[in-house]
């Protein structure tokens, strides 16, 4: 009789450049929440305009979209393996 060879490999659902795409869209995420950061006043009796900054307003959450849509097309690609 002959013996089968059985393959033990992993199988796992994304492949490698699923991987890595995920992981830089999560690293686009934490820069895009970390330009948000900031702003605030030590003094609560105090008014600091730069709260409003154009960084925090416009440039931040438009950042943690383009991660969001990155990790939406790591999840969606089609592995390669």
């Amino acid at each position: 009789m002959a013996k089968k060879e059985t393959k033990s490999t992993i199988d796992f659902p994304f492949g490698r450049e699923n991987y890595v795409l995920m992981l830089i869209g999560i690293v686009v995420i934490f820069i895009g929440f970390a330009l948000m950061a900031g702003g605030g006043s030590d003094d609560p009796a105090v008014w600091n305009p730069e709260i409003f900054s154009a960084r925090r307003i416009t440039v931040a959450p438009i950042v943690v979209m383009i991660g969001f849509v990155i990790e939406v097309v790591a999840i969606v690609k089609k592995s390669k393996e």
